[in-house]
């Protein structure tokens, strides 16, 4: 049993599930906030801040985009930069810098940042970390939520927000029939680890050719791989590169994205236009992104659908481009044989003593393709949709109808303040969604740009909710074992 110290009995409390960068950005806004709180986030990992995507220690996974567009604080976009000059951040990393004269630095060291912003407030007492994996989340009262971690303890807070990490791939149907039991199939290669045991001269098949596809093969290189690797997708769309030089975001679509048809219409148009102007496309994608915020909400529930379903593969290249570094290694890859991509389908596969039998249709052709592999990895991007399975706390959640899945398959159903839906379409005043997850009603939530503008949104209204609580509070004074 532990009861909290007199001076935060009057303070009411929020619950952050998940310590990612999305939590951690939350959580940071609000201890910087004038709401008293306390403040709980709820994450197994050692530090808050990394979570998937910059808790890798592999020196070979890069962030896609010029550090100089990635901060902390949406209001102050030299905020990382400059932590880094004054840290001298990138003196072990000569490759950091790249020939556009950008930095795209290893992911870790964008962790290491957000991290070391967390500590100061952790140190304070402003922000507890219970290091524990969320397992139930339901109603203590009408106005309170009880929260149970895997230690089997319960904590409660006034105010819940749900800032769930990505869900794993869900596996092909035709590798769950013919070689899911088998461990040269690595269905999550984010995993620490996961790639550890494949020899320099394996053969590799790799599901999926988008970003995380980039990060295996630059992670094998790393490692010594010389073996050939087939990496494959039904449309063999890998992700663009950048710009030679940076360019502002050209374009404006708040007035004609009015539905799919009329938005790629426009983004062609527009690009046509850029051309002309010796401006090249990705600047329109930039615009595209960044206006989506305005337009996205404007757009039918039918509408969103369709981009969603038809133009996303297409978007997700252009959008979501390479660092210079892991281009030039697939082109080398590519130039010297050892790496092959193409547009084909998952037909079957077969183990075998010596080796996995992959089938494959390629694009436009009717005579089917075989590669014996000794590793298959999975890469085809999270598995949105089945979100509400992934997690215990999120399962729980859904059986009692207080969340839902939203209506496009991309994560959790809420409005435009970020409270979770129930399933019966009401909002929760004190349960929000948080990060990639709330992606259906605000649209692009993936960029890091949009994730810490979103966060200091939701930051923003959790802050006024627990305002709302009037003091005193029975505030998470008990943890019972």
């Amino acid at each position: 049993m532990r009861t909290l110290t007199d001076d935060r009995l009057h303070k009411p409390s929020v619950a952050i599930v998940g310590g990612g960068l999305t939590g951690a950005a939350i959580a940071y806004h609000l201890a910087n906030s004038a709401v008293p709180a306390n403040i709980a986030v709820f994450e197994p990992r050692p530090e808050i801040g990394r979570g998937l995507a910059y808790g890798t220690t592999d020196p070979a996974h890069r962030i896609n985009v010029p550090a100089s567009k990635m901060s902390l604080l949406p209001s102050d976009e030299k905020h990382f930069i400059n932590w880094i000059a004054a840290n001298d951040a990138t003196a072990d990393d000569a490759d950091a810098l790249a020939p556009d004269g950008h930095q795209y630095i290893r992911r870790a060291l964008f962790g290491r940042y957000v991290s070391a912003h967390l500590q100061p407030h952790l140190d304070a007492g402003r922000i507890d970390h219970i290091r524990a994996a969320v397992v139930d989340i339901a109603r203590a009262s009408p106005h309170r939520w009880r929260i149970t971690t895997d230690d089997g303890t319960s904590h409660h807070a006034d105010v819940v927000v749900l800032a769930t990490t990505h869900p794993p791939p869900g596996i092909p149907r035709e590798l769950r029939e013919g070689v899911d039991d088998d461990a040269r199939l690595i269905t999550d290669a984010t995993l620490p680890g996961a790639i550890d045991a494949i020899a320099p001269t394996a053969r590799v098949v790799i599901v999926g050719t988008g970003l995380t596809m980039a990060d295996v093969v630059a992670s094998l290189d790393q490692r010594g791989h010389r073996g050939p690797i087939y990496a494959f997708s039904r449309r063999g769309l890998a992700s663009r590169g950048h710009a030679s030089a940076p360019h502002e975001p050209f374009g404006d679509f708040t007035g004609s994205a009015t539905s799919a048809r009329a938005l790629l219409r426009s983004v062609r148009e527009t690009i046509s236009r850029a051309k002309r102007n010796n401006i090249p496309w990705q600047p329109v994608i930039d615009a595209v992104r960044a206006q989506a915020w305005t337009f996205w909400p404007k757009l039918s529930i039918s509408e969103r659908k369709r981009i969603v379903h038809r133009l996303r593969p297409f978007w997700d290249v252009h959008r979501f481009r390479i660092a210079p570094q892991l281009k030039a290694l697939l082109d080398r890859r590519q130039a010297d044989g050892t790496l092959t991509l193409k547009a084909a389908s998952l037909v079957g596969a077969k183990a075998f003593p010596d080796r996995l039998e992959i089938k494959v249709r390629p694009r436009a052709e009717s005579v089917l393709e075989t590669i014996n592999a000794d590793h298959v990895i999975l890469t085809t991007g999270p598995a949105h949709d089945a979100i509400l399975a992934t997690q215990p706390h999120l399962a729980s959640l859904a059986r009692q109808g207080l969340i839902t899945a939203d209506a496009l398959g991309l994560g959790i159903a809420c409005d435009r303040q970020g409270h979770a839906r129930t399933s019966a379409g009401a909002s929760h005043s004190d349960l929000f969604i948080a990060g990639p997850l709330a992606r259906a009603e605000f649209g692009e939530l993936m960029g890091l740009p949009q994730v810490t503008t979103y966060a200091e949104l939701i930051a923003g209204e959790v802050a006024a909710a627990l305002a709302r609580f009037s003091a005193p509070q029975d505030d998470k004074l008990v943890s019972a074992q």
